[in-house]
C-alpha cells in the first residue's frame, strides 16, 4: 500500500474515551503481572492507532495548508490532542505507582520510568484549555508563513521558492530577494508579534499552573531531557562562543575575500563562492534515483530502507503552492512507515535535507520493533545525531549529485555546519531570555534578539536589508513556535556528527557499525547514554568542542580554493 492509500478516519471522541476508560479499569484491577502487561500493550497499540490518524492529518495539512478538509481535521486534533494527553497522564500515573512496576522495569527497562517522571510533571487538568490554545497558535503561525506570495522574477513565490534567489550568484538579485522576503515578514509583523506574544503568555500561564517559576523548566521536561538542564546548556553555549565563534568569523572573512567584498552583509552569508554555491545536477527524480544507488551501496540495511521509502511513496520533496515550509520526518505506527517531507529549491540544501531526513527515517525504520512506542524515537538532540551524521556518512556518494562540484559541496557543507553553530545557540539563548522575562513586549523581544545576535554573530550586518534591523529575523524560525527550546539540539548533534565525520575518514567500516548500533537503540536510553554507546565524546564536557576543531580546520585549509 502506498502513502496516498493510507486511510484517515476521524475517531469518535466518546468511543475513544470509553475504550481508554475500559483499559484504565483493567490496569487498576489487574491481579497479576501477565494481565497488567497485556493491558499495557493493548493501551500502547490503541494509542499508536490514534497517533497514526493524527499524524496523517498533520502530514496532509502540511502538504496543502489550503485544503479545507484537513484544515478542519487539524482543528479537531488541536482540540482533542490535549484531552488525549490528559488520558496519557492518568495511565502514566497508574503505571508509575503500580504494584507491578518492578516487573515492568525488568521487561522494558528503567528509562521508561524516567520518561514517565517527566510526563507526570507536565500535565494537570487545569491546563487543558491552555494546551488547546497553544496548539491553535502553532497552526496559525504555520498557516501565516505558508501563505507567503512574494512577486519575484515575474511570478508569485512562496518562502521555499525564494531560497534560490536569496542564494543567487548575482549580488543584486540576492539583495533584492532578501529585501522581498523581509518585506513579507515586515508586512505581517503585527500578526507575528501577536501570535508569539500570545504563545509566550499561554506557555507561561501553563508553567505557573503546574507550579514552575517560568516556562523554561517545563520546556525541558516536555522535551524529556532527563540528564542535563539549563545550567549545562549555558556552559555549552559559552564553549561555542569561545571556540567556534572565532573560527566562524575567520571563515566569513575568507568568504568575503572570495566574493570580492570588503565584508559580508546579511544577503551574502549563504553564498560561499564567487562562482556560486554548488548546485545539484538534476531535479527530484535525478536526486531520488541517485539516492537509491547511494543507499543500495552504503549497506544492506539502508538499501532495504530506502527501497521501502520509494516504493511506498513516502517522500514528498517538491515545493508547491500552499505547502508548508521546511522539512521534517515523522512516523506512522500502524503502517510501520517513516515519512519524509521537504521543499526542494535547486540549492545544495536539497541534498542536505534529503540525507538529513533520511537519517531520521532510517533510525525510526530500524527502531520499529522496540518494546514500547516511547522508545521508537529518542529525545530530539539524539535524533539529530542520526540525521546530521547521515549527511557526512554519505559523503563518498556526493559525486552522484554534484559531479564536478563535489569538492566544492564538501567545503560548503563543512563550513556551513560550522557557521550554523553560533546561530543555533543564539536561538537557544534568546528563548531562555524570552521565557525568563515573559513580561517583555514584542518590540523588547525583538531588541533582545538583536542583542543575542550581536554576541554570537558579531559581523552580521543588515545594512542592505534595513527591515531586519527591527529584530524580526527570528520569526522565520518555526521551531520557536512549534517546539520551544528544540534548537540547541541541532548544535549538540552537530558536535557529535563532526565526530562521526572524523571516524568515517579514519575507518568507515567502524564508523558505520557505531552508527547502526546507535540507530538500533532508538530511544531506549537518555541522550548522554546514547552518545556514550556510539563511542562519542560528551558535547557538554570541557574540551570536547576544542577537540573536534583541529581536524575540521585541517580539512578546510587543505581545500584548493583556486578551483572554485
Amino acid at each position: 500500500m502506498k502513502f496516498e492509500n493510507y486511510k484517515y478516519t476521524r475517531p469518535n471522541k466518546e468511543d475513544v474515551k470509553n475504550k481508554y476508560n475500559e483499559l484504565i479499569e483493567k490496569l487498576e484491577t489487574a491481579t497479576n503481572f501477565e494481565d497488567f502487561y497485556d493491558t499495557f500493550t493493548e493501551y500502547n497499540n490503541f494509542s499508536s492507532t490514534l497517533d497514526t490518524q493524527a499524524t496523517l492529518v498533520s502530514i496532509r495539512n502540511s502538504l496543502d495548508t489550503r485544503d479545507e478538509f484537513y484544515e478542519k481535521e487539524q482543528d479537531f486534533w488541536n482540540e482533542f490532542g490535549p484531552e488525549l494527553q490528559e488520558i496519557s497522564f492518568k495511565v502514566a500515573k497508574i503505571v508509575y505507582h503500580s504494584e507491578f512496576k518492578k516487573q515492568l522495569q525488568a521487561e522494558i527497562g528503567e528509562y521508561y520510568f524516567n520518561l514517565i517522571e517527566c510526563e507526570l510533571k507536565t500535565f494537570k487538568q487545569e491546563i487543558l484549555e491552555d494546551l488547546k490554545e497553544e496548539n491553535k497558535l502553532v497552526t496559525k503561525y504555520t498557516k501565516l508563513t505558508s501563505s507567503a506570495k512574494i512577486l519575484f522574477d515575474g511570478k508569485e513565490r512562496n518562502l521555499s521558492e525564494m531560497a534560490k534567489y536569496t542564494q543567487a550568484d548575482n549580488r543584486k538579485i540576492r539583495t533584492e530577494a532578501a529585501k522581498a522576503v523581509a518585506k513579507f515578514f515586515e508586512d505581517n509583523l503585527d500578526k507575528y508579534d501577536d501570535i508569539y506574544d500570545r504563545m509566550v503568555k499561554v506557555r507561561t500561564r501553563i508553567a505557573k499552573k503546574l507550579g514552575f517559576e517560568n516556562f523554561v523548566e517545563l520546556a525541558y521536561l516536555r522535551l524529556r531531557r532527563t540528564d542535563y538542564r539549563a545550567k549545562e546548556v549555558a556552559g555549552y553555549r559559552q564553549e561555542i562562543l569561545e571556540n567556534i565563534v572565532p573560527l566562524v568569523e575567520r571563515i566569513k572573512k575568507d568568504q568575503a575575500v572570495r566574493l570580492g567584498l570588503e565584508s559580508l552583509k546579511f544577503q551574502d552569508e549563504a553564498v560561499m563562492f564567487k562562482t556560486g554555491n554548488p548546485k545539484p545536477k538534476g531535479d527530484r527524480e535525478f536526486l531520488v534515483n541517485n539516492a537509491l544507488t547511494m543507499y543500495r551501496e552504503l549497506s544492506d540495511e539502508t538499501a532495504e530502507f530506502f527501497d521501502f521509502m520509494v516504493e511506498k511513496n513516502l517522500l514528498d520533496l517538491d515545493t508547491k503552492d500552499g505547502k508548508a515550509g521546511g522539512g521534517y520526518c515523522t512516523y506512522l505506527p500502524d503502517y510501520r512507515s517513516p515519512y519524509i517531507f521537504a521543499n526542494f529549491n535547486g540549492t545544495p540544501h536539497d541534498v542536505e535535507v534529503l540525507t538529513h531526513e533520511a537519517g531520521h527515517a532510517f533510525q525510526v525504520y530500524r527502531s520499529r520493533d522496540v518494546v514500547v512506542p516511547d522508545y521508537i524515537w529518542p529525545t530530539y538532540e539524539a535524533c539529530e545525531i542520526h540525521s546530521m551524521s547521515m549527511e557526512f556518512l554519505t559523503w563518498p556518494w556526493m559525486d552522484l549529485f554534484f559531479e564536478e562540484d563535489t569538492e566544492k559541496f564538501k567545503y560548503y557543507h563543512i563550513a556551513g555546519a560550522l557557521k550554523f553553530l553560533p546561530y543555533g545557540v543564539s536561538v537557544d539563548e534568546f528563548q531562555h531570555i524570552v521565557y525568563e522575562n515573559p513580561e517583555l513586549t514584542p518590540a523588547e523581544r525583538r531588541a533582545k534578539w538583536l542583542e543575542v545576535e550581536s554576541k554570537y554573530l558579531p559581523s552580521r550586518s543588515y545594512d542592505d536589508v534595513k527591515a531586519l534591523k527591527n529584530g524580526m529575523f527570528f520569526y522565520r524560525q518555526g521551531h520557536l513556535f512549534s517546539a520551544p527550546f528544540y534548537y540547541i539540539d541541532y548544535t549538540l548533534a552537530q558536535i557529535c556528527a563532526f565526530q562521526f565525520w572524523k571516524k568515517s575518514r579514519d575507518n568507515s567500516k567502524d564508523a558505520w557499525q557505531n552508527y547502526l548500533e546507535l540507530c538500533d537503540l532508538g530511544g531506549s536510553r537518555a541522550f548522554l547514554d546514547l552518545v556514550k554507546s556510539a563511542k562519542l565524546d560528551n558535547p557538554f564536557e570541557d574540551g570536547t568542542i576544542a577537540k573536534v576543531i583541529p581536524a575540521l580546520e585541517e580539512y578546510l585549509e587543505s581545500v584548493d580554493m583556486t578551483k572554485f
